[in-house]
């Protein structure tokens, strides 16, 4: 038997493969766009969850302020830091630009 997936993890899904390469989206702007703007916490956990990375690219997804979170997968940030780099998602320090780099859905 599959288990329940929530109208809101599918969504969250659906955002998250949106993102496109190069560019990444906050927690808070997948929950809105998802449909529950103050569900920035349910998101990582949907997030930290995630088996399909290359379906759901978890990697695209970071703190309000450009942070990198967190990454369930490798050397945790540093493996994420890795992977958006080689997107050209563009840095400040350890935080993404997220005035160059962040997702702006039509």
């Amino acid at each position: 038997m599959r288990p329940h997936t929530s109208s809101f993890t599918s969504s969250v899904r659906e955002v998250v493969a949106a993102i496109p390469k190069g560019k990444v989206a906050t927690y808070g702007q997948v929950a809105a766009l998802a449909g529950k703007p103050n569900a920035s916490r349910a998101v990582g956990m949907v997030m930290s969850h995630n088996k399909d990375t290359k379906a759901v690219p978890c990697h695209r997804v970071v703190g309000s302020t450009g942070a990198l979170t967190g990454y369930a997968y490798g050397d945790g940030t540093s493996t994420k830091k890795q992977m958006l780099e080689k997107e050209g998602v563009k840095f400040k320090g350890s935080r993404v630009d997220l005035a160059t780099s962040q997702w702006m859905p039509k």
